[in-house]
């Protein structure tokens, strides 16, 4: 397959529980250490950070001559883990870089992004908390949302990755804190003073593409979510209890339909789902090769494959 030279990725990617081994005092960590619940230890870690980093070497070889230039992450503890997967084996020789900031979640588990840094130079970061309650009137201390604003190439971009607040207590229970998360993100980009700016919205959303949570987004009418097609009874980022889900996925503005110069033009969206990731057998044949299975040590990846947009350069 002839490959377009000025074609790269962007990827979001759940990394489920890429934690260190240490035991931080202020986090509900234990289970990852190696007397917890889980026996993490550095064996276990760094086999889970040279999967990873495969993967992430690997996402959309198949379509683009570059390792991805721009990838959100979910579920990292801290600074430390992102700096030992870099320093790993399939990514130590490519030019990365990442943005990190300590959420309040209790459980320590943040986003991230990485970016090439010959290929996007960031001008600004910070974090956006989401202010929600619990039904009994306290505030959830959940992730808070990343903002990066920087320049792809030549041409300005905002940038928001999300983890939104899990629906362990019940999809329908819980969908007003994603509702609210949504709502945090439009406030934000309402405060751009740009006309037309380029946004992308990515994460694990916890809701689906067609959940009250995305069209709250999507009723703006400043962005398409490319992903929405690719949710079906057989496909999805993730499986949980044989029904196929499409928690991840990648929004972008519209802006990013046009073919000026010096802009960037969406081609296409995907799930990245090689036969590596993938259970090889048995009732679970297909599904993502997570690292645990409850307390069973699996040694396998993440529960989610990752999901990733392609964007053509527009030199001349």
């Amino acid at each position: 397959m002839k490959k377009n030279l000025n074609r790269y990725t962007i990827a979001f990617y759940n990394l489920e529980n890429f934690f260190d081994t240490v035991n931080d005092p202020y986090l509900l960590d234990d289970d990852f250490t190696p007397n917890g619940f889980k026996k993490w230890n550095k064996a276990k870690f760094w086999n889970k950070a040279n999967k990873i980093s495969r993967t992430i070497s690997a996402i959309g070889s198949n379509e683009s001559d570059y390792p991805p230039i721009l990838i959100g992450l979910a579920e990292v503890e801290n600074k430390n883990v992102l700096k030992s997967l870099l320093k790993s084996k399939q990514l130590r020789d490519i030019d990365y870089a990442f943005v990190h900031f300590d959420s309040p979640d209790e459980r320590g588990i943040d986003t991230a992004l990485i970016y090439h840094k010959e290929r996007f130079m960031v001008l600004e970061s910070e974090t956006i908390p989401l202010m929600v309650e619990n039904t009994n009137g306290e505030r959830d201390l959940t992730r808070d949302i990343l903002y990066v604003r920087g320049k792809l190439h030549q041409e300005e971009v905002h940038i928001f990755v999300n983890h939104w607040p899990s629906r362990r207590e019940g999809a329908e229970i819980t969908s007003y804190k994603r509702i609210k998360a949504a709502k945090t993100i439009l406030g934000r980009i309402g405060q751009i003073q740009e006309n037309n700016p380029n946004i992308i919205i990515m994460g694990d959303f916890n809701d689906g593409p067609n959940s009250e949570s995305i069209q709250t987004l999507m009723d703006t009418g400043q962005l398409i979510n490319p992903m929405k097609k690719l949710l079906s009874p057989v496909t999805g980022s993730a499986n949980y209890k044989r029904t196929w889900s499409l928690f991840d996925q990648i929004l972008i503005s519209h802006s990013f339909l046009n073919y000026e110069t010096n802009t960037h033009s969406f081609v296409k969206a995907n799930i990245f789902a090689p036969r590596f990731l993938k259970e090889w057998k048995g009732r679970y044949k297909g599904n993502p090769f997570r690292t645990y299975a409850g307390d069973k040590y699996l040694g396998g990846y993440s529960d989610h494959f990752p999901v990733y947009i392609l964007m053509d350069e527009n030199k001349t």
